[in-house]
């Protein structure tokens, strides 16, 4: 990352040594993820913590939503080129078949040669390896539209969108959080707050990769806890820490212990419980943050940060 002008070597690096960067994820989609980082990221903002938060989850963001944010004209989203499609040179081809027959994706036909199809091909690169006759290139193909907006809690947020069709969230990603890396530079924000995909897949890995802590989000289910156990082993591959919430607590107080012995047993954190309510669905229904829908809720958000205080995640 370049340094601003006037800056030396050691202020910038001093920067990035302050700078937390938090992802929040779950195992399970639906666990209340993001509605979890939206309620989080206001109450560091009414704490007066210089925060950029940023959606990570390309393929379905809904951050800015539980946020209320809106977008605002054409402006507000710029297409990106994270990705590439497979182009062929006809005067160069050969019609030896080697890419028609390598190619995975079933993104080559043949036609009296190869014809490719921009829609089927994620860009592997297979055809451009295999081709003697250097009859195919990789071109830079726009493939996702990424924005960035001011919320009225005072923070921003960068979210993307990848395209209908399109392959490589996890380059988004990267592209999302270096962004977010900048924009938080520029802004002297201290802290990145990351809403992270479901799952275990590319665009998960590309949210943890470089994160301070991670907050595992799951719920009292068995799929969940299976799916939470799963996530939280790629993130001890990175030796990332990590604390857990659980959410809807209240609906299988069996299942619940069983997690908080998980978390002893793997010697982590119970950062907070949340409890079933349908407060939580209308807030999303109203666009607008849980904690800030009902304030009754203040206290046990309040409590999740002051864990995250105290296990040093936001020091």
């Amino acid at each position: 990352m370049l340094r601003k002008p006037g800056e030396t070597w050691t202020e910038q690096h001093l920067w990035h040594d302050i700078m937390k960067k938090i992802t929040v994820l779950s195992g399970k989609g639906g666990v209340g993820k993001s509605t979890l980082t939206a309620s989080l990221a206001v109450l560091l903002a009414e704490n007066k913590r210089k925060i950029v938060a940023a959606d990570c989850d390309v393929d379905a963001p809904n951050l800015a939503l539980v946020l209320g944010l809106r977008q605002e004209g054409s402006d507000s989203w710029k297409n990106v080129q994270t990705g590439e499609k497979a182009e062929l040179i006809p005067e160069k081809c050969t019609r030896c078949r080697k890419c028609y027959e390598n190619c995975y994706f079933s993104a080559i036909s043949w036609e009296k040669g190869p014809v490719f199809d921009p829609l089927r091909c994620v860009g592997c690169g297979v055809c451009e390896l295999v081709c003697p006759a250097g009859a195919v290139l990789m071109r830079q193909a726009s493939n996702a539209k990424v924005g960035m907006g001011k919320t009225k809690y005072g923070f921003s947020l960068i979210s993307g969108q990848l395209d209908i069709g399109e392959s490589g969230s996890g380059k988004v990603v990267t592209y999302i959080k270096n962004k977010a890396e900048d924009f938080a530079e520029a802004q002297g924000a201290d802290i990145i707050l990351a809403d992270s995909a479901a799952g275990i897949g590319c665009p998960v890995i590309a949210s943890i990769t470089g994160s301070d802590y991670i907050i595992a989000v799951t719920e009292p289910t068995p799929s969940a806890l299976s799916d939470l156990k799963r996530a939280l082993q790629v993130v001890s591959h990175f030796s990332i820490p990590a604390g857990i919430v659980i959410n809807k607590h209240d609906i299988n107080p069996g299942l619940t212990a069983e997690i908080e012995r998980f978390a002893r047993k793997k010697g982590m954190d119970i950062l907070g419980k949340l409890p079933f309510d349908r407060k939580f669905v209308e807030a999303v229904v109203s666009m607008v943050p849980v904690v800030e829908y009902d304030k009754k809720f203040l206290k046990i958000f309040s409590e999740i940060l002051h864990n995250l205080e105290t296990c040093s995640a936001l020091r």
